[in-house]
């Protein structure tokens, strides 16, 4: 097991399941302190608590509830090595919620919360050194190709992509900031077989590949000394299909 080098945690914010919770569980297992955000208590945020993992609620639909999360996370830490921006809700365009209400809801989970919280833990991030520490934003593939069904989010998710090149020409050169684009990385449980099917034929690799990808990815960032402002796709080669 490779230890870490930092004592510093790593935030992730929407750990309670899927990608961030695999990231969760991957740094766990290396000995690198973690701090995550929950809205829902699901079981496997118990789990990680009982891992070690610091589990603080967050409710990011209101800047109210993101300044008291990032104040929670400051009471719990003088440094962050690492905030991993991972939470997310995918909120098509329907007749049950109005068009101006997707926007916002959209806006201020993927643009709002990240935007927010970047500048309230800067703080934490700074004075370790030089390409010391990590921001990354998880975007979208639908970024490069839109959604008539996910306008707002896809949107949103550009407007998150956009701030990854801004906040790497802020807080260079000891914070990297880099966002990754995936698609098709796991299913749920309940995607059926024909859904399947459809999806892993939409890209060149015709495979989901699962968490790995991303972790290794992301560890990949961690450990770059110069790669910053980049977008990198994780989409088993879709925009060539």
């Amino acid at each position: 097991m490779e230890i870490a080098t930092s004592a510093r945690p790593v935030l992730i914010t929407g750990a309670g399941k899927r990608i961030g919770l695999a990231l969760a569980q991957h740094f766990l297992d290396r000995q690198q302190p973690v701090i995550i955000s929950y809205r829902t208590r699901y079981a496997a945020v118990d789990a990680l608590e009982q891992a070690g993992a610091i589990c603080l609620f967050g409710d990011f639909s209101t800047n109210d509830g993101i300044e008291q999360f990032a104040n929670a996370v400051k009471q719990q830490c003088s440094g962050l090595r690492a905030v991993l921006h991972n939470a997310s809700a995918w909120l098509p365009e329907s007749p049950a919620l109005s068009p101006a209400d997707t926007l916002t809801a959209m806006l201020q989970i993927h643009v709002n919360a990240p935007y927010l919280l970047n500048h309230y833990l800067e703080p934490l991030l700074r004075g370790h050194g030089h390409a010391s520490a990590d921001i990354i934003h998880f975007t979208d593939y639908v970024v490069e190709r839109g959604s008539d069904k996910h306008i707002a989010y896809a949107a949103s998710k550009a407007a998150l992509d956009n701030m990854t090149r801004s906040f790497a020409r802020k807080l260079a050169p000891e914070v990297k900031v880099n966002a990754i684009a995936p698609a098709m990385i796991m299913f749920n449980e309940h995607d059926d077989v024909q859904y399947r099917k459809d999806a892993l034929n939409k890209s060149l690799m015709k495979i989901a590949p699962g968490e790995q990808e991303i972790i290794a990815l992301v560890d990949y960032l961690f450990s770059s000394q110069y790669v910053t402002g980049r977008t990198h796709a994780v989409d088993g080669g879709r925009p060539l299909r």
